[in-house]
């Protein structure tokens, strides 16, 4: 029995077509099961967080009220009266009760009187544009960014409580990256792969195929015109 042109071609670009349909399907289950969990990303759309958070990195959050945020945590914030659209991503230095200043010409903020050792500042640098000195209101916290002079945050927001924002606009808590998230996306570059391969393969078998009729076209076409002549 003739074997069809382009058979093999066709049933691998069949099989690898299924794999990555299986592998992004997987991989909407499993972005879909972490977001009911609680977890989300976002892709850093600024510099104010550098070196911390570049410009285009992704960077994973535990989505939650701000009941559990504590000094140094870095938090999604939602804060319209900063930013119209958006929530805004600042590090929490200062919660309710705590005294936060900085003198000109100082190395470090002052903490409640001591000295705040901020390593993840961007080059070490001057840890604020100008001089302040608040009382956090209870419920309430004191941000900043990491990269203080390209930073929008609570030091140079004094006329507007103080530079304060309320704890409950906290929409969540930055953390390392989720296995899953990172199983996922390493997924979906597999299956992405594999569709293209299959679309490719696809695509070879039905030149093979073609090739193969022009062929047979091209033989009967020979042999009819033996006969006739």
């Amino acid at each position: 029995m003739e074997r069809t042109p382009g058979r093999r071609l066709g049933i691998g670009a069949m099989a690898l077509l299924v794999l990555g349909g299986g592998l992004a399907l997987g991989v909407t289950v499993a972005t879909a099961v972490l977001v009911e969990d609680g977890y989300t990303s976002r892709s850093v759309p600024g510099d104010a967080m550098d070196p911390t958070y570049r410009r285009g990195d992704t960077a994973y959050f535990r989505l939650g009220g701000g009941g559990g945020i504590r000094r140094g945590d870095v938090a999604l914030i939602s804060a319209p009266s900063w930013v119209a659209q958006g929530d805004v991503l600042k590090r929490v230095v200062a919660l309710g009760g705590d005294r936060i200043s900085y003198r000109a010409g100082d190395a470090t903020l002052l903490l409640n009187g001591v000295p705040l050792e901020e390593p993840y500042l961007k080059d070490r640098a001057t840890p604020a544009t100008g001089p302040f000195d608040v009382v956090v209101p209870e419920g309430r916290m004191f941000v900043l960014g990491d990269n203080r002079g390209n930073s929008l945050d609570s030091h140079v927001r004094l006329s507007d409580h103080d530079g304060t924002l309320p704890v409950s606009a906290v929409r969540g808590r930055a953390v390392a990256a989720p296995v899953g998230f990172l199983a996922a996306g390493a997924a979906g570059l597999v299956g992405s792969a594999l569709l293209l391969a299959g679309g490719g393969l696809g695509v070879a078998a039905l030149v093979v195929r073609g090739r193969a009729r022009r062929r047979r076209r091209c033989r009967q076409f020979g042999q009819v015109s033996a006969v006739t002549w």
